[in-house]
């Protein structure tokens, strides 16, 4: 779909500032609809999946800690993409490394991007629900605990901060919707 450019902003120079395994930060130099010049910094990002993963009406989740908040929350199980990869094989690979499920398929339920203000990451939830339970392989540098929650226990999470994440707060009012509705989507 083309959107309105009315208030495109003209990238007139880019400064590259630092690059890291996961992303990158620019600067932009840029030309206003006015014609006047800013600068935007942008990270760069290259797109993550994430799985609302239901198994016996219940939501499985992972709790690790996060140092950029430097808590722990708990949430659905994410991960970032590898260039290339399929989005839905992304999704089941992601599942089956934090949790240990496995899955024959998911489903899209919808693509966000998750701070358009300064990053171009874009998010894509998936819904998981015939899963086998297997053993959990999850990354090096990756320490978190699996848990099944129902509905109530998830919407107390949020009340509570334990969940605080966009895509996990996403995933469940999908949930929530889907138990009243039957569709993950409006």
């Amino acid at each position: 779909m083309k959107m309105n450019n009315k208030y495109e902003e003209i990238t007139i120079k880019t400064e590259p500032i630092f690059q890291g395994k996961v992303i990158s930060l620019q600067v932009d130099h840029v030309r206003l609809p006015n014609g006047e010049t800013a600068t935007r910094e942008v990270v760069k990002h290259p797109g993550a999946v994430a799985v609302l993963a239901i198994k016996d009406d219940k939501m499985i989740v992972v709790e690790q800690y996060r140092k950029a908040l430097g808590r722990s929350q708990v949430e659905i199980p994410a991960g970032k993409l590898e260039q290339g990869e399929d989005l839905m094989e992304a999704a089941k690979r992601e599942l089956e490394e934090e949790t240990g499920y496995r899955c024959d398929e998911v489903r899209p339920v919808s693509s966000f991007y998750t701070s358009p203000g300064f990053a171009d990451e874009i998010l894509h939830l998936f819904v998981a629900d015939r899963l086998s339970a297997g053993e959990a392989n999850p990354d090096e540098d990756e320490f978190l605990d699996c848990e099944v929650i129902s509905l109530e226990t998830a919407k107390r999470y949020i009340a509570e901060g334990r969940i605080s994440d966009a895509k996990t707060i996403a995933a469940v009012y999908a949930w929530q919707l889907h138990r009243l509705t039957g569709s993950y989507t409006l």
